[in-house]
């Protein structure tokens, strides 16, 4: 166990420890924490047929529900994770993930669709645990593993997210619905013990005042090119990635394939292979190839959306592109928090904070758009709309090649500090 303030992994390798210094079953520990929380925002992304049925929502009005709770993140992003910088991180921790059980436990007996909705806005915007975790987390890793780190905690977090569509299309097959949310808060009740018991505790980096610390927030922004740019290199593929993932339940259960909850199950349980790429994405950003990989991912996820255009007509071709797409998802996250961490270590929590809410602001309007261009004209325009972002992405891309002094400039900006 830590020392209370240890802010840094110890130099050698203790029994029970990785190589790089970090304890083997706290960074299990980390991963299926930050699984578990971030799954709470796709629970309901299976279950929009059945709640249109319930609250008799037409699907881009069920598809609100996503966009909502994704919008809640956000919130958590922008106002709440900054505090992973102001706070001991073990006692916020705590805290978020009790509110959480509370609007998970309100969601599994909300009676009307607005309840539901404000309980889903609450839980999404407190499930940002996952993203104080990932920051301490890259804390504690030295600098030489930081990506691996980094990498294995974000594939708990990846697995997590293409999990908890098997798990809500499973649980919600057998008992109903209710019992997706009411199980959900069950688990974070148990899980906010377990990490206050397991977890060391870790002294705040900075002491300034909660309003200093927002505002120091949106400075980070506007100092750092690459945390701008990373941002909305995520931002495009996390769109994409939302709107496949929020309309594709109504292809699986619709006239071409008549999944029944258990095989809209299998079918995500499938997509959840693209979470291997993470501990290699993580080796890539150790290497110092952020910057090929993330144009090879975009190219990946344009594939994979050209790919479910034709697959749907066949399941296989659908796996295969829900498997490209996560996979390019997941190493574009990596890479670009692995960009993010280098360059202020003493704000990591407020970095990471605008970094996930700029993407998952694209998230949010990924799902509505995926559920308003399926309402229109079907799963091709769904697909379209997938392929077009991640290669607006790449052109955005193709501009950081005419700016190769970026890199060396913010790694200069982190040496001088960003903070104060």
């Amino acid at each position: 166990m830590f020392a209370p303030s240890a802010q840094k992994a110890p130099r050698q390798s203790a029994p029970g420890e990785a190589p790089h210094g970090v304890p083997g079953w706290l960074v299990a520990l980390l991963a299926v924490a930050t699984g578990m929380t971030v799954a709470n925002l796709y629970y309901a992304q299976p279950l929009l047929s059945s709640l249109s049925r319930v609250f008799h929502l037409s699907t881009a009005a069920a598809g609100g529900l996503v966009t909502l709770t994704q919008v809640g993140y956000v919130i958590g992003m922008l106002f709440l994770v900054p505090l992973g910088d102001r706070l001991e991180k073990r006692r916020l921790i705590t805290v978020l993930l009790a509110v959480t059980t509370v609007a998970l436990a309100v969601a599994g007996v909300a009676t009307s669709f607005p309840v539901l909705l404000l309980a889903s806005l609450v839980s999404g915007a407190t499930s940002v645990v996952a993203q104080i975790l990932v920051p301490f987390a890259a804390s504690l890793a030295p600098d030489h593993a930081r990506g691996r780190i980094v990498g294995r905690v974000m594939s708990g977090l990846l697995t997590g997210i293409l999990l908890s569509r098997t798990i809500s299309s499973l649980v919600s097959d057998v008992a109903g619905w209710r019992y997706v949310y009411l199980g959900s808060a069950v688990l974070m009740a148990l899980l906010a013990v377990a990490l206050r018991v397991a977890l060391p505790q870790h002294a705040p980096t900075t002491s300034m005042p909660y309003i200093q610390v927002l505002r120091s927030t949106a400075r980070l922004v506007r100092t750092h090119p690459a945390l701008r740019r990373r941002g909305l290199y995520q931002a495009a593929m996390f769109g994409g990635f939302s709107a496949f993932w929020t309309t594709v339940s109504f292809v699986l259960t619709g006239p071409r394939f008549h999944y029944s909850p258990i095989g809209v199950a299998l079918f995500a349980l499938v997509g959840a292979a693209g979470a291997a790429v993470a501990p290699l994405a993580g080796h890539w950003a150790d290497r110092r190839l952020a910057r090929p990989m993330t144009a090879a991912a975009f190219g990946v996820a344009a594939v994979g959306f050209a790919v479910a255009g034709f697959g749907g007509h066949h399941i296989v071709l659908l796996a295969l592109a829900a498997i490209l797409i996560d996979m390019a998802v997941q190493t574009t996250m990596i890479l670009g928090q692995h960009t993010v961490y280098q360059l202020d270590a003493g704000a990591r929590a407020r970095l990471n904070s605008a970094f996930i809410a700029i993407f998952f602001t694209g998230g949010a309007l990924g799902s509505q758009l995926g559920s308003l261009a399926y309402h229109a004209a079907g799963w091709t325009a769904v697909s379209a709309l997938g392929a077009l972002l991640p290669l607006l992405a790449l052109a955005y891309w193709v501009t950081e090649l005419r700016q190769p002094r970026a890199s060396a400039t913010n790694r200069g900006a982190t040496s001088r500090g960003t903070t104060s």
